[in-house]
């Protein structure tokens, strides 16, 4: 089976690249921007035509998308979340053969849920902020192609692997450098809300079953459970072995003028009233000097991952804690 993969170097895309290279049933063809791509395309610049005549060339069976951006400017986010989906769904319709699309979205399409319960793919989307807006006009385009097509709407990825600018990303650098400088104090953001935490190398599974399947529209890929996030912070010290606190910082609404300038030593969330705003996995809409934008809170997020199960016989295999202890032994690691 010939597979056609964008977005191979990112988070979730290195670790899609691995799993579908070690099944020696798929042929895999990798399309980005980097010189490290078997074809060379911009989908954020480059045209339709262009990119349907490098899939005539390939002709691949499958499409997955993992191509996006999560932090940049709202002009950013909508150029690579959106306007590449519109780009790679139009390509695809005018190939001679039109391939079966993957799409990789997010859990942000969502935006606030009722707590205490998980959210269904049947929920009313109410994205907060540019990047889980960018993100579903990008689902709905996909959804509206008439192709054969499936969105995966993926919850909290954690693992190796993880963007320092995560929040256990975050953690870990932070763990890393309280322990070289003999620091007993690591300050981080609150960590009140309630994330379904997935791992990278389950999403890939679930991404691959996907590539294989039958299944389309929109599926949940989570844990199926809601964790706090101070509790799973809580799992990656014990596997660093950092003896001190954890620091979580007040909330503070600002003015505008109170802000400071680019590269201001401000936290994610300082928009917002204390204990009331959790930076998940994904920022969602994060400023070009590196504060988010503001948006409602999230406290509760949780996937209801029954189509998941029944459509892809997918459920996770990595737990949290092992996935996090992953997290802590690559950025030990890291020279």
């Amino acid at each position: 089976m010939r597979v056609l993969l964008l977005g191979a170097d990112g988070f979730i895309g290195r670790r899609v690249t691995d799993r579908l290279l070690m099944d020696q049933e798929l042929q895999v063809t990798v399309l980005g921007r980097r010189d490290s791509a078997d074809i060379r395309f911009d989908l954020t610049t480059g045209s339709p035509g262009a990119l349907a005549r490098f899939l005539d060339a390939v002709a691949p069976q499958a499409v997955i998308n993992c191509a996006g951006a999560t932090y940049g400017s709202s002009r950013t986010l909508i150029r690579s979340n959106t306007l590449a989906v519109a780009t790679v769904c139009e390509a695809i319709r005018r190939s001679r053969e039109p391939a079966r699309l993957v799409h990789v979205g997010s859990a942000a399409e969502y935006g606030p849920v009722p707590g205490g319960v998980p959210v269904s793919e049947q929920a009313e989307p109410r994205p907060v902020g540019p990047y889980g807006v960018s993100k579903l006009a990008g689902t709905e385009l996909v959804l509206a192609s008439g192709l054969d097509a499936a969105v995966l709407r993926v919850f909290d990825v954690v693992g190796p692997g993880a963007p320092t600018a995560s929040l256990f990303g975050r953690l870990a650098e932070g763990l890393r450098r309280a322990l070289e400088r003999d620091e007993n104090q690591v300050r981080m953001p609150d960590l009140s809300g309630y994330r379904d935490f997935v791992d990278v190398r389950d999403v890939a599974r679930a991404i691959q079953a996907a590539a294989v399947s039958a299944a389309t529209g929109v599926i949940n890929i989570g844990s199926g459970h809601a964790v706090r996030a101070r509790d799973a912070a809580q799992l990656l010290v014990r596997a660093s072995g950092f003896e001190g606190s954890i620091v979580e910082e007040n909330r503070q609404v600002l003015l505008p003028a109170q802000a400071g300038g680019p590269g201001g030593d401000h936290l994610p969330g300082h928009h917002h009233p204390p204990g009331q705003y959790l930076p998940g996995h994904r920022a969602e809409g994060q400023r070009p000097e590196g504060r988010p934008a503001p948006g409602e809170p999230v406290p509760w997020r949780q996937a209801d991952v029954r189509t998941a199960r029944d459509r892809l016989g997918w459920r996770t295999q990595v737990p949290l804690e092992e996935s996090l202890g992953d997290v802590w032994l690559e950025t030990a690691c890291r020279v």
